[in-house]
C-alpha cells in the first residue's frame, strides 16, 4: 500500500516535474523518502530562499512550474521572500511545505505556525492537505493554477501524519492548459484605428510579452508597419535591440532617450504590460495618452493607466489580428535616428582609462556572450545598468525581477538557468546581493553546473547610497566590508579571476562565459 506522501510524488511526476529543490526537514521526511523512490531528484539547497529563487527562474524559462520545498516553521518563512518574488514576477511555482501532526496544531507548539494563512497573501492559491485521500485534486489544482496566465505561486502544506497514512489513488490527468478566446473583432478594429490615427504611436513590450511567447508576433507587426517598440525591464528580449524598432528599455539611452520617446508617444500599445513593473505615471504623467491594453486579463484600475481599449485575449492571437488590421502606411519609425544613438551608446567597449563602472564593463560581457546566452541579474544598482544598458537579442535571455525585486536571486537563478537551456548561463550580481544567497554554489559544485558569476563589488548597498545621496547629500548605513572574494570562490573549487585592466577583463570574460566549468570574476568598481 502506497502513502499519501507516495501518491504526492506520483502526482508530481504525473506534472512531469524532474526536481524539487528544498531543505531537508523532520517533517517533511516521508516525502524526502518517497521522491528517492521516483524518477524526480531532489536538490539539497543551502538555503530555502535560494531554493524558491531556483523554482522561480525555473519557471520563468520553462513555463512550466518549478517546485520547492521546505519543513514547517522558520523553513517555511526562509521559504516565502522567493515564493512571492514568482508572484509578483509572474513565474510558476509550487511551493511545498511540510506541517506537524494535526493532532498538535491546535495548540502552541515546538516550531509550529499557521504557514496556509502565513502564505495567503504571496500566493495566487494555496491549502493544507487535510486528508489523503485530496491529495490529487490539490496537486493538480495547485499546478493548474500556477501555470494559468497569468502564472504565479501555489503552495500546499503536508501535515507528517497525513504524509504517511496509507491510501488508494492516482494521478489526476494533465490536460492542455486553459486558453483564452480569440480577441473580440469590435476591440480590434478599434485598437487597429487608434494606433492608424495617431502620429506617434509606440508599442511597450511588458513581461507578459516575453512570458507568453509572444515576440514573433511583435517582430511580425514591427516588421510590416514600422511601429517603434520600448520594453519594460522584464520584457527585454521582446523584439531584438538591433532591430531599427528598438529602443531598448523605458529609461535607455544617454539622459534617458527612451523615455523621452514615450513622453512624446501619443498612442502607446501596451502589450504584456503589468503596472507594477514600471509605474506609468512616468510615462502618462498628463492622462493625455491614448492606450490600447493587449494582455490575458483586463488592466488594473489606475488613474495614470486607463486604457481607451483593452483586448483581453490570446496576446499573440491579438497582435495578429491587429497586425491584420492596420494599414501598411499606419505607422513609421517616427524616433529617427534614437535606436542607432541607443544602441552605440551601449555597445562601445571602454577605453583604457575609461573609470571601472557597470555600464562600461557591460559591452565587454556582452561581445563574450552569445545571442541565447541568459544573463540573470540581481537586483541593485548593477541592475539598473543592466536593464538599461545590456542588449539583448532573443526573449527570456536577460532574467530580471522588478516585482518584488529581491535582492539574492542571481546565483541560484542562474543554476536553475543552466539546469533547463543549452546556453551558456551567467549571473550578473553586486557584493550585497551575492553573498546573500553565495552558499548556493557549492549547491551548484554538487550538480556540475557550469555557469559564470561577476560580481560587481563596490562595498557597499550601492543602489541605496546613490538614492540617498539624491536625496540628502550624502548616505549612511551603506557600507560593507567583504572577505576575499576570490579566496572564496576558490574554496569551493571554483576558477576565479580579480581582472585589474579593461584588457584583463575582456580576457576573463572570454575565457569564463564559454567555458562548461564554473566561474566566478570580481571586478571591483571605481
Amino acid at each position: 500500500m502506497q502513502t499519501a506522501s507516495d501518491l504526492l510524488v506520483t502526482c508530481l511526476e504525473a506534472e512531469g516535474v524532474d526536481r524539487v529543490f528544498g531543505v531537508p526537514g523532520e517533517e517533511i521526511e516521508d516525502l524526502l523518502f518517497s521522491l528517492r523512490a521516483s524518477s524526480i531528484r531532489f536538490v539539497p539547497t543551502r538555503h530555502e530562499q535560494g531554493a524558491a529563487f531556483m523554482a522561480d527562474v525555473h519557471g520563468r524559462l520553462t513555463g512550466e512550474a518549478g517546485v520547492c520545498c521546505s519543513t514547517l516553521g522558520p523553513g517555511a518563512t526562509n521559504l516565502m521572500t522567493g515564493v512571492a518574488d514568482a508572484q509578483l514576477d509572474k513565474s510558476p511555482v509550487v511551493a511545498i511545505t511540510g506541517q506537524g501532526d494535526r493532532e498538535r496544531l491546535h495548540k502552541e507548539s515546538h516550531q509550529a505556525l499557521d504557514v496556509v494563512d502565513v502564505f495567503e497573501p504571496i500566493v495566487a492559491w494555496n491549502s493544507q492537505i487535510a486528508e489523503p485521500e485530496i491529495v490529487p485534486e490539490l496537486v493538480r489544482k495547485a499546478f493548474k493554477l500556477a501555470e494559468y496566465e497569468k502564472p504565479g505561486a501555489t503552495h500546499l502544506e503536508v501535515p507528517e501524519d497525513v504524509a504517511a497514512a496509507e491510501i488508494d489513488g492516482e494521478p489526476i490527468e494533465r490536460r492542455d492548459p486553459v486558453r483564452r478566446p480569440d480577441p473580440d473583432d469590435e476591440s480590434v478594429e478599434r485598437a487597429a484605428a487608434l494606433i492608424d490615427e495617431a502620429e506617434r504611436p509606440i508599442m511597450l513590450a511588458g513581461n507578459g510579452a516575453v512570458r507568453t511567447r509572444a515576440s514573433e508576433h511583435i517582430r511580425a507587426i514591427v516588421d510590416r508597419v514600422g511601429l517603434p517598440v520600448v520594453e519594460t525591464y522584464m520584457g527585454k528580449g521582446a523584439i531584438s535591440d538591433r532591430e531599427p524598432a528598438s529602443l531598448m528599455t523605458l529609461d535607455s539611452g544617454p539622459d534617458e532617450e527612451a523615455a523621452r520617446a514615450i513622453e512624446q508617444a501619443d498612442c502607446v500599445v501596451a502589450v504584456g504590460y503589468d503596472i507594477a513593473e514600471h509605474d506609468p505615471a512616468g510615462w502618462n504623467p498628463d492622462l493625455e495618452k491614448t492606450i490600447v491594453h493587449v494582455d490575458y486579463e483586463p488592466a488594473e484600475v489606475y488613474r495614470h493607466y486607463n486604457p481607451d481599449v483593452e483586448i483581453v485575449a490570446d496576446v499573440g492571437a491579438a497582435l495578429a489580428a491587429i497586425d491584420d488590421s492596420l494599414p501598411e502606411e499606419a505607422c513609421s519609425l517616427w524616433c529617427g535616428d534614437l535606436h542607432d544613438r541607443l544602441l552605440e551608446s551601449v555597445t562601445g567597449p571602454p577605453a583604457d582609462d575609461d573609470p571601472v563602472t557597470v555600464r562600461n564593463a557591460l559591452p565587454l560581457l556582452r561581445a563574450a556572450m552569445g545571442d541565447s546566452d541568459v544573463l540573470v541579474s540581481d537586483v541593485g544598482s548593477h541592475k539598473m545598468a543592466i536593464a538599461q544598458s545590456f542588449p539583448t537579442y532573443e526573449p527570456n535571455t536577460c532574467v530580471i525581477s522588478n516585482g518584488l525585486a529581491s535582492m539574492g536571486i542571481a546565483v541560484p537563478g542562474a543554476l536553475a538557468a543552466d539546469l533547463v537551456v543549452e546556453s551558456n548561463v551567467v549571473a550578473g550580481t553586486g557584493d550585497g546581493g551575492f553573498l546573500m544567497n553565495a552558499a548556493e554554489l557549492e549547491t551548484a559544485t554538487r550538480l556540475d553546473c557550469g555557469f559564470t558569476t561577476v560580481v560587481f563589488n563596490d562595498d557597499d548597498y550601492g543602489l541605496i547610497s546613490e538614492k540617498q545621496d539624491e536625496h540628502r547629500g550624502e548616505h549612511t548605513g551603506t557600507e560593507l566590508t567583504n572577505p576575499d572574494l576570490v579566496t572564496f570562490a576558490e574554496s569551493f573549487g571554483i576558477d576565479a579571476y580579480r581582472p585589474e585592466s579593461w584588457a584583463a577583463v575582456e580576457d576573463a570574460f572570454d575565457e569564463a562565459v564559454p567555458s562548461d566549468e564554473l566561474a566566478v570574476i570580481e571586478i571591483r568598481l571605481e
